[in-house]
């Protein structure tokens, strides 16, 4: 039996609360992973929505050593004053082979940290993650886009993508598993198709 991934999910104060429901609610659901709620500080947030989410872990790099993967979700504190450092989760996460990925302004954590170097990715566009974080590594590797990018084990994807966001990163995490995703892309698909 193959062993059970675990993705850690992380959120930080005014997380947008339609980025990570595909994914996570997927994962579980669809690959059998462990989804494991993350905050910088182990302490509870708000999402816009008013929710509120209480973590079961902090972001410290030596509590997620069993992380296969982390998705960093949006939040408008990403470009605030005081944005939190993860650098040491994501770099962790991403020298052992695991997935990174990052959607709407939870992309900027993954430009701080390096991982943009030599990924292709994409973000709110290019002037806006030049505005958020000028001169960040890898700006040249932008690719202005309306859905998710994936470059290996990075993923990114801008606010407005949460179903191509969750099958890029899932794909990454299983490319194995084409026939799980070929079916989610379609189910996802159908909406759209349909819609008046």
């Amino acid at each position: 039996m193959p062993e059970q991934k675990k993705i850690g999910i992380l959120f930080i104060e005014g997380f947008a609360d339609w980025e990570y429901g595909l994914l996570a609610a997927s994962a579980v659901e669809w690959f059998g992973a462990r989804t494991v709620s993350l905050t910088p500080d182990g302490k509870p947030v708000s999402g816009i929505s008013g929710f509120r989410l209480t973590p079961e872990r902090s972001a410290n790099v030596d509590d997620n050593a069993d992380l296969h993967a982390v998705a960093v979700i949006g939040s408008e504190q990403w470009f605030g004053k005081t944005p939190p450092d993860t650098n040491d989760l994501l770099t962790a996460v991403g020298q052992r082979g695991g997935v990174v990925g990052g959607i709407c302004a939870g992309t900027l954590a993954l430009a701080r940290a390096g991982l943009f170097d030599r990924a292709s990715h994409t973000s709110n566009g290019r002037d806006w993650i030049n505005e958020k974080q000028p001169g960040y590594p890898g700006a040249a590797n932008y690719q202005d886009v309306p859905h998710a990018v994936a470059d290996g084990t990075i993923v990114s994807a801008p606010g407005s993508a949460p179903g191509t966001f969750a099958l890029a990163f899932l794909k990454a995490l299983y490319p194995e598993r084409s026939g799980d995703l070929a079916q989610m892309r379609t189910m996802f698909a159908k909406e759209y198709a349909e819609a008046s």
